[in-house]
């Protein structure tokens, strides 16, 4: 391996022997790429007392940091999360194959048959902090669409993710997979980072899983194919032919149930014409989330605190909402357009055309009618894990799980036809 004191060549040389490996995955049956993923799920049960070993020395290494509660309890390990780390590689390996599906086919008139094949990207970078269950999410997910992956893992997470790293490994070596289909990159040096945003033709795609500091690096950094999204501004738009019950319920979950995700709501738009907004806007408040609104929404229920321009803008990641009182759908469509993200908006309402029109010119990776923002999630898509979500308008959009991971090449099938 090259010399982790210098990270443009070490990162050539992994991206190397990344490279070879994606040949072999590529060509994998499905039944072999399952195989693979089955024997790193049993590894990474018979690994965890070396891997709960491991992340105490980071959850140590992490206090003395003063890393808050909540980063160290993403980066905490348990024999429950371990067991649902191993879980989830097993669930991987029972997901549909994308690679070789036909996407459409067509015959020419000349009789020449064309067909969209899907196949595996190549070589995937995945730049992720804190968690360490990415590091066999993100494997088993790269090495199932027939790809090879390069993990760069935070340095808080670094024992733990080493650990994991070691035990899926020998789980391929097992089952007769290449040990570099998944590498690690051993070194915290953030100029790691910066070789692997500038590693073109070494890395095919890049996906930063992690603050909105690294996302925005990375995005601005990057010389290599970017799959991300910075913010999480969601929104979530209760028309005036809501059920008040329904509204309640799914304003409350998609702001509540855990604000810390990037599907959580965090502007909250209410129809003028809707005659429960006080008791939507209460519920809210009785829920622990502080609310800040416009001039309307404070007159409706006195006291709340009144928003600021930045508000429309912040994506909180906190018990906290922004409150707007908008003069119907176009008005809710123009203020999502001026201030959402493209994550994840949905809407409350029983009048199907006002839905319908919501769901088509609200342009957002995930659009949602009566139902939480907080469902943004490849498992709650049916997808299994997922690599993160793109709000792009290339390749994938939302949950990236295998599909997402592959692209697609023109197969052709003559009988002889030439061109004239």
């Amino acid at each position: 391996m090259a010399d982790v004191e210098h990270p443009t060549a070490l990162i050539a040389d992994m991206g190397r022997r990344a490279r070879a490996a994606a040949r072999i995955t590529a060509g994998l049956p499905t039944a072999a790429k399952a195989a693979g993923l089955r024997a790193a799920a049993s590894a990474l049960r018979a690994a965890e007392p070396a891997i709960l070993a491991a992340n105490a020395r980071d959850m140590a290494a992490g206090a003395e940091r003063g890393l808050s509660g909540a980063l160290l309890d993403r980066l905490k390990l348990d024999a429950a999360r371990i067991g649902g780390m191993a879980a989830g590689v097993d669930a991987v390996a029972a997901l549909a194959d994308p690679v070789g599906q036909t996407i459409d086919r067509a015959e020419r008139p000349n009789g020449l048959q064309l067909a969209r094949v899907r196949v595996p990207i190549g070589v995937i970078g995945i730049i992720y902090e804190s968690r360490p269950n990415v590091t066999a999410d993100a494997a088993a997910l790269c090495v199932m669409a027939g790809n090879a992956a390069i993990l760069r893992g935070g340095s808080e997470a670094v024992h733990s993710n080493r650990a994991i790293h070691a035990a899926l490994v020998a789980g391929f070596a097992e089952a007769g997979l290449p040990a570099d289909a998944v590498q690690l990159v051993p070194t915290t040096d953030r100029a790691a980072v910066g070789a692997m945003l500038a590693a073109d033709g070494v890395i095919d795609l890049v996906v930063p899983r992690g603050g909105k500091s690294l996302v925005a690096r990375v995005q601005a950094e990057a010389r290599v194919p970017v799959l991300a999204h910075l913010d999480g501004i969601n929104h979530v738009y209760v028309d005036a032919s809501a059920d008040p019950a329904m509204a309640r319920a799914i304003v409350v979950n998609a702001k509540m149930r855990r604000t810390g995700i990037c599907g959580s709501m965090e502007t909250l738009l209410i129809d003028r014409g809707f005659g429960d907004a006080a008791a939507l806007i209460a519920a809210l408040r009785e829920a622990v989330c502080e609310v800040r609104g416009d001039n309307h929404a404070a007159a409706i229920l006195p006291g709340i605190a009144l928003a600021d321009d930045a508000d429309w803008d912040t994506e909180y990641l906190d018990a906290i909402c922004s409150v707007a009182m908008v003069a119907g759908i176009d008005q809710a469509i123009e203020h999502i357009a001026a201030h959402g993200s493209h994550h994840t908006d949905a809407i409350v309402a029983e009048d199907a055309v006002v839905a319908e029109r919501f769901l088509a010119e609200v342009d957002s990776a995930i659009v949602l009618w009566n139902a939480s923002t907080q469902f943004a999630d490849g498992g709650e898509f049916g997808l299994g894990a997922e690599i993160g979500i793109a709000t792009g308008r290339l390749h994938a959009r939302g949950p990236v799980a295998l599909e997402g991971l592959t692209t697609y090449k023109w197969v052709g099938r003559g009988t002889g036809q030439v061109r004239g």
